[in-house]
């Protein structure tokens, strides 16, 4: 067992090395790899909302922690972070310094590619590790980080990457369905299955956010029953239906102020709120103040400004 763990920490070290140079000049490298995304931080960020599409998150050195719901993912150099879904989540960097900065990286996926790998192959069975969430961590295993490691370095051979790239994920997607969250991936990836049937309605409420929402109309389109839905769609979640289309209007409705400076009576209705002040309450508990006063905050953080 030491001996594993001493070749791990050798193959993190190394994707450490590599990301590092290749983050030297800022905190976010979107590649020129289909998927990969690289990320530095020189200290611990503040709770920030976003989006996790599927994918897999590794970091080589630091530690991140996400809220989804009520449910709290910590992961860092010895676990990788799986998002099966589109999810609305609190992400925070919690380990990072200028000495030993946040390095890590996320690997977004197609659902079709993953299920060619599964129609093209007798996989073996995967490790039994039972979740219900679409969003889970696993143990980083040597083979998985170096399938990664060979990833990340077709950066720097731009002409391999048509070739080589599809490769190298079909080994990473393998080692994710023959691993601890093989189980789950497995059920999003085949059509019928009562995960790709919740992952379906979720695309659809993503793309439909702004609409008013009739849990009925969802529950049909996933084939279930509504109070069946209900339930499976908050055990992968952590969320109600009304609580992810809430949570992606006010993270839409924060995008639009800060970055279209749209006014807040504005952004609530591009959002489908009809009631400016439900949406100033439902905002403040989110964002932990009102939309106007959250905004200028935010200006005078990027700015460098303390309020």
């Amino acid at each position: 067992m030491e001996k594993s763990n001493i070749l791990l920490d050798f193959t993190i070290d190394n994707l450490a090395e590599s990301i590092a140079r290749l983050t030297e000049k800022g905190e976010l490298r979107t590649t020129d790899v289909p998927g990969l995304s690289l990320f530095r931080r020189i200290e611990p960020s503040c709770p920030v909302t976003g989006m996790y599409e599927p994918s897999v998150c590794l970091i080589a050195q630091g530690a991140k922690q996400v809220r989804l719901g009520g449910d709290i993912f910590t992961y860092d150099s010895r676990h990788y972070l799986f998002s099966g879904l589109h999810l609305p989540v609190i992400a925070q960097v919690t380990e990072a310094s200028r000495e030993k900065p946040y390095l890590g990286l996320r690997l977004t996926f197609d659902y079709r590619n993953i299920s060619q790998l599964m129609a093209d192959s007798q996989l073996p069975p995967p490790l039994i590790h039972k979740t219900d969430r679409g969003m889970a961590t696993g143990d980083l295993t040597v083979p998985l980080v170096n399938a990664f490691q060979r990833l990340v370095d077709l950066i720097d051979e731009k002409q391999d990457i048509p070739i080589l790239s599809s490769v190298i994920q079909r080994e990473i997607f393998y080692r994710l369905l023959v691993g601890e969250q093989g189980i789950r991936l497995r059920q999003l990836a085949v059509t019928g299955t009562q995960s790709q049937q919740i992952a379906r309605a979720v695309l659809w409420l993503k793309a439909n956010f702004s609409q008013p929402l009739r849990v009925n109309d969802l529950a049909e389109m996933a084939n279930m029953g509504t109070s069946t839905f209900h339930h499976h769609f908050r055990s992968m979640t952590a969320l109600s239906p009304l609580q992810y289309q809430k949570q992606l209007r006010l993270q839409e409705a924060r995008r639009l102020m800060l970055t279209e400076h749209i006014d807040a009576a504005s952004a609530a209705f591009q959002v489908g709120y009809e009631s400016p002040s439900q949406f100033s309450r439902e905002y403040s508990r989110l964002y932990g103040a009102p939309p106007v006063r959250d905004i200028v905050a935010l200006r005078l953080q990027a700015a460098g400004v303390e309020e």
